[in-house]
């Protein structure tokens, strides 16, 4: 690779042709303060943050943008340099709402933390404010007067996710960041995927907190609470405790739920293996109704990620049957809890409650949906982000860190190592095959450690064939059949293959979208992190080594399931149809929960 000669703070460096100079001085072990960089998914200078000095330059130049030249000379903490950075540090401040003290992000707040570094100690400007307020919906709550016009969720939303919901409207002073028209955020397409809740560097997104409720049903005594953890929490919620990205955390994890004072303390891993049965049967059948001469539609798409349904129902509403008709695992897992756990119980349904801890904020938006009730009630009360049950953890003075190692409740607490990797790109349709394949064959894939490898990584869209060969009698209709799949995680890749169902053009039988850049290991609702790609990686390593530690790897060997379904009945049977499965509602480009305007009929 080729490279340039420079000098930074009189220190002779090199660094590769084509660097910033920001850079070229982190390569050289040399920190530049930055507020709205962030690497590989902001890169604006809005801020001006981190200018440095360039020799022969009239004016500062902000590092994160400008190129590195051979032979510069450089200095990033000369005078000018550190009086520009208090001044527009101070710019800032002045139409920032510094209630810091009741901020959700006090000390956690890269603002505040940059005051610290640059050793603000006043406010010098006071003067007008903009006239912003709050825009909260189901999923996240704006705080506009806390923004401060860095365009890290303008670049993800636009950039990374390509869903172009979040822009800079209007110009100067009165410049706000906002949906078209600064329309409420619950009242456009957006996916609520929480993607630039976890970029913010300040308090102006955030998730809409569901923490109060759950204390108020946990200090209810009619009201039996019962929690269930998703699969990537417990590769995040270390993280909350200052542990290293992809430190599992499964067995303190089960004991914290439990010293919260959760009468229940289930697992949705067990509810992601049921989601395989249930899945695996619907896709089954529609491929043999398919080669029989049926109507069955194909490809069908995993309904895990309720983002990607919700972006699915505004983007391609006359595309709803390719969608399975699978609930996600929790909203499964809370129909069972509120039907069968609580017959066993001799509870009623609505004596239930049932908590559900969340990498994502697009749950919170999916139970509130009116399709996922059952008898009138719905199938999860509350949902609580990683952050916030991080935030739980703590209030409650519980010293997460020294907790026991603890298992979760049985029976509908065990899950295989096919739930685990429902938390990352590639998992469900990786958890799906192991059992469908097996189901046809009666041989595992024929895959190293069952990985399935063609779809593992963090690609945008992966995709594999797997040829059927040598199946059992039963399934004869399938011999030498080629099932043709392809994976993809985030929005933009998902609406490329929509794009190609659409068109009629898809060559898939089975599609995997996950609304998040690597699935749920980097949801909305997941711990913030400065280095996105590096914290991805760790925590989807995290989660194969907890599949790959498991006796039992594929959902159908789960013996807690299997004496489940002797008693609910076969998979996509009557009982599973009625609380097991859902419907989809087309929803066009502007159209909340509650409001029906502007709906695209199918």
């Amino acid at each position: 690779m080729a490279t340039i000669q420079l000098t930074i703070n009189g220190k002779a460096c090199e660094a590769p042709k084509g660097s910033t100079i920001l850079k070229a001085a982190q390569a050289n072990g040399i920190r530049i303060p930055t507020l709205c960089y962030l690497d590989k998914v902001h890169q604006f200078g809005a801020c001006r943050i981190c200018v440095v000095e360039v020799e022969g330059a009239r004016n500062l130049q902000a590092s994160c943008m400008v190129e590195a030249q051979d032979g510069m000379v450089i200095h990033t903490n000369s005078k000018r340099v550190r009086d520009a950075r208090k001044v527009l540090y101070q710019l800032l401040l002045s139409d920032h709402n510094q209630d810091c003290l009741a901020c959700s992000r006090n000390q956690d707040c890269e603002l505040q933390a940059l005051g610290r570094e640059l050793g603000v100690t006043e406010n010098r400007f006071a003067g007008e404010k903009n006239e912003v307020g709050i825009d909260a919906c189901v999923s996240f709550t704006r705080d506009l007067s806390k923004c401060i016009l860095c365009r890290r969720c303008v670049s993800v939303c636009n950039r990374i996710q390509e869903t172009g919901i979040l822009n800079a409207q209007n110009r100067g002073f009165a410049t706000v960041i906002s949906p078209a028209e600064n329309l409420p955020i619950g009242t456009v397409a957006c996916a609520m995927c929480g993607q630039c809740t976890v970029v913010c560097p300040v308090g102006a997104l955030k998730e809409t907190s569901h923490q109060e409720r759950v204390w108020d049903a946990l200090n209810d005594p009619n009201k039996r609470v019962i929690v269930q953890p998703a699969p990537a929490v417990r590769v995040g919620i270390g993280e909350c405790f200052g542990l290293p990205a992809g430190t599992s955390q499964t067995g303190r994890l089960a004991a914290a739920l439990r010293r919260l004072g959760f009468d229940d303390v289930f697992d949705t891993n067990w509810a992601a293996d049921l989601t395989i049965m249930e899945e695996g049967t619907e896709f089954l059948g529609r491929v043999k109704s398919a080669l029989t001469g049926g109507d069955a539609v194909l490809p069908m798409f995993t309904s895990c990620s309720p983002g990607w349904i919700k972006f699915c129902e505004h983007h391609f509403p006359t595309e709803l049957d390719h969608l399975s008709s699978c609930k996600s695992p929790h909203m499964m897992f809370g129909a069972v809890l509120k039907s069968y756990y609580a017959k066993k119980l001799g509870k009623k349904p609505e004596d239930i409650y049932v908590v559900s801890v969340m990498p994502c904020t697009a749950k919170k938006l999916e139970i509130a949906r009116p399709e996922m009730t059952n008898d009138g009630v719905p199938n999860v009360d509350a949902v609580l982000t990683v952050r916030e049950l991080g935030d739980m953890i703590k209030s409650a003075g519980i010293d997460f860190l020294n907790l026991p190692e603890e298992q979760f409740d049985a029976p509908l607490g065990m899950s295989t190592g096919a739930a685990d990797i429902f938390g990352l790109t590639g998992g469900v349709m990786e958890a799906a095959l192991r059992t469908v394949y097996e189901i046809i064959t009666g041989r595992e894939l024929p895959f190293p450690d069952l990985h399935v490898t063609p779809i593992v990584g963090l690609k945008q869209v992966k995709e594999a064939t797997i040829k059927l060969e040598n199946v059992r009698p039963e399934w004869s209709i399938l011999e030498g059949f080629e099932v043709r799949i392809a994976v993809t995680s985030g929005l933009a890749g998902a609406r490329k293959l929509m794009e190609q169902v659409e068109k009629g053009e898809s060559p898939y039988h089975f599609i995997e979208v996950m609304g998040c850049p690597g699935g749920c290991i980097t949801g909305g609702g997941q711990p913030r992190t400065a280095d996105i790609e590096v914290t991805r990686q760790k925590r989807m390593e995290a989660l194969y080594k907890e599949d790959e530690g498991k006796k039992l790897r594929k959902s159908h060997e789960n013996p807690e399931l299997l004496a489940f379904y002797k008693e609910w009945g076969e998979p996509c049977g009557h009982a599973s149809h009625e609380y097991l499965h859902t419907h989809y509602v087309p929803r066009g480009v502007y159209n909340e929960l509650t409001d029906e305007t502007f709906v695209i009929e199918a």
